[in-house]
């Protein structure tokens, strides 16, 4: 092993006396240079290999580079390239594929050579990389799109993209992605050839030796693409996803024609199609010129176009009278209410129609369970508190098992200071289930506490701790705690706590809380202290190493303290920790030892 790498760094002299001999390094720094070299050489060649000695021997190659680079251009100097860069270049080519040989499996690894190789430009390598990594790699669609992608943006062979890409969809015949760009691909291979047979012709050259297929210039290769993908791939998504791209091209206009027609043939009944067709009357422009529109008119354009957007939508939950389709009808609405506009008037046309469509869906019982939120939060917003009462009733009449629904309403009422909160809360508790009140609970005891005597906040609070699932109950607990020692002071709370602790299940934070609260006493007992870290550890000992250091801390610490209990603590550590907590137990108790934690 020693003979190799005594070798690999002999090979390294030529190019380190370049350094030195054009001023780019110094002897000083060829040394170190050297040194560094020799030791992450012995690292890659041991029996057991690391793929971190790999990555740290490419990144110092990869800065030294980069160093190279800018001392050329401080000093100015731009030759000896081939003796210098070429070589450190064609070493960190060798440990990638060493790297990737290895560990094949690894992406990361291969996107970091491709990376490396776009870096410092070299294709013939990246080509390389790019086969080796396909072969193995075969059934990851994304990097089958990236090398498609880099042979035509930037080795300008729409050929070799042609050939990946129909490579890929033998591995893949039904990804959409793949699709997408090879369609991509044809039209922007059309567009480039009509743009060199446009130049031709304004330069009056002849064009007998270059073949320039109509078809070809007027997309029918992309129509191709399409036509195969339409047969394999079903779904609106990628007929929309395809016809965006068509879009961006100006010479498609037949080819978006016809993905359109499919699109109303096959998909009527899809919401995004009506979604789609809805939209597309926003953008079709005035035939009237626009330079000499005032305020209003455009005001009054935008207006017209909105309702041809509705008119469609109307027709389209008429059509197809599903949940999915009135959400499409109200997020377009909420998005055009969302707008900004200097028209009042335009944006109190768009709130009384967001609102009226609501209340169509809410009519048709078809509004989805996500919307009653906006529609309640549009109506509050819009200073419509009785009407936003009657929605919140009607949502949790329609989802009487949801707790959102239920947890918005008593939102509702609460921000609008009702007096009927807490029957409302009463009816709440006897619709849902048992297992997920604990919102319902937790709101409830809040608004109790600000609103309802200390008497009845806490008869709620011992409520609460027998009507939610034990899991559920520890933070209840919590709340529980927090809220005696605001009313009713330390020896309250200390009782509480007593009997608290013969119900399981607890928090941490449950124990934690009472320790820090017995900390801030002015008369701070070191036995209070002790009773509360015991019953910590009797439930969290065995998984929590950061408890049993606070409680030798507090022994060390503490004036009532006694430091000869810390052996015994560490001995039950120790003892009760369980797997890899030992270890890490070990390390952070050396550390307190030496003053370092």
């Amino acid at each position: 092993m020693a003979e190799r790498i005594e070798q690999r760094l002999e090979d390294r002299i030529p190019e380190l006396e370049q350094l030195e001999r054009v001023g780019l390094f110094t002897r000083k720094e060829i040394r170190a240079v050297l040194r560094k070299a020799s030791a992450l050489e012995y690292k890659i060649q041991r029996r057991a290999l690391r793929k971190e000695d790999f990555i740290n021997y490419i990144q110092y190659e990869v800065n030294l580079l980069e160093l190279i680079k800018k001392r050329r251009a401080r000093i100015g100097y731009s030759f000896k390239k081939d003796e210098i860069e070429h070589s450190i270049l064609h070493r960190v080519h060798s440990l990638f594929n060493r790297a990737t040989g290895k560990w094949k499996d690894d992406v990361q690894l291969w996107l970091s050579h491709v990376a490396f190789c776009k870096q410092w430009n070299a294709k013939h390598q990246l080509s390389k990389v790019f086969s080796t990594m396909l072969a193995i790699h075969s059934n990851k669609p994304a990097l089958w799109i990236m090398a498609a992608k880099w042979e035509m943006e930037t080795r300008l062979s729409s050929e070799s993209a042609r050939h990946l890409f129909l490579r890929a969809l033998r591995f893949h015949p039904e990804c959409p992605k793949l699709y997408q760009e090879y369609f991509r691909m044809e039209l922007m291979h059309a567009e480039k050839q009509r743009k060199e047979k446009k130049e031709f012709e304004q330069a009056k050259m002849d064009l007998g030796e270059f073949n320039y297929s109509e078809e070809i210039l007027n997309g029918e290769m992309a129509r191709i693409v399409y036509r195969d993908a339409s047969q394999k791939i079903k779904g609106v998504e990628f007929q929309l996803a395809v016809l965006s791209i068509a879009k961006l091209f100006d010479f498609t206009q037949d080819l978006q024609k016809e993905i359109l027609e499919s699109l109303q043939t096959r998909y009527a009944d899809d919401p995004l199609t009506w979604d789609f067709m809805a939209r597309r009357e926003l953008e079709l422009g005035s035939l009237q010129p626009t330079e000499h529109t005032t305020k209003q008119e455009k005001v009054s354009e935008m207006a017209q176009r909105e309702e041809r957007c509705c008119a469609v939508f109307d027709e389209a939950v008429r059509a197809v009278p599903a949940e999915g389709m009135w959400k499409c009808y109200i997020t377009f609405c909420l998005e055009r209410y969302k707008r900004k506009t200097n028209s009042e008037e335009l944006k109190q046309k768009r709130l009384e129609r967001t609102l009226s469509v609501f209340s169509k869906a809410h009519e048709s019982s078809l509004l989805p369970e996500a919307l009653y939120k906006q529609w309640l939060q549009l109506l509050l917003d819009s200073n419509l508190s009785e009407k936003a009462v009657e929605v919140a009733e009607a949502a949790t009449r329609h989802f009487s098992q949801s707790v959102e629904m239920w947890q918005m309403r008593l939102q509702v009422l609460i921000q609008l200071k009702r007096d009927d909160v807490t029957q409302c809360f009463e009816e709440a508790i006897k619709h849902v289930k048992f297992k997920g009140t604990l919102p319902l609970w937790t709101l409830w005891v809040e608004w109790s506490e600000g609103t309802n005597s200390k008497e009845d906040t806490e008869a709620l609070y011992q409520r609460s701790l027998h009507a939610t699932t034990p899991s559920e109950s520890v933070t209840m607990k919590e709340m529980y705690l927090d809220w005696t020692y605001r009313n009713g002071g330390y020896k309250k709370l200390k009782r509480l706590f007593t009997s608290l602790c013969e119900d399981r299940p607890f928090s941490l934070d449950f124990f934690r809380k009472m320790i820090q609260i017995e900390k801030e006493q002015e008369s701070c007992k070191m036995l209070h202290l002790r009773e509360y870290y015991e019953r910590a550890l009797r439930e969290f000992g065995s998984t929590n190493t950061d408890l049993w250091l606070d409680y030798i801390k507090e022994e060390l610490s503490h004036p009532k303290g006694k430091p000869e209990n810390c052996g015994s603590i560490h001995w039950r550590a120790m003892k009760m920790l369980q797997g890899d907590l030992v270890e890490d137990f070990v390390s952070k108790y050396t550390l307190l030892q030496t003053g370092h934690l």
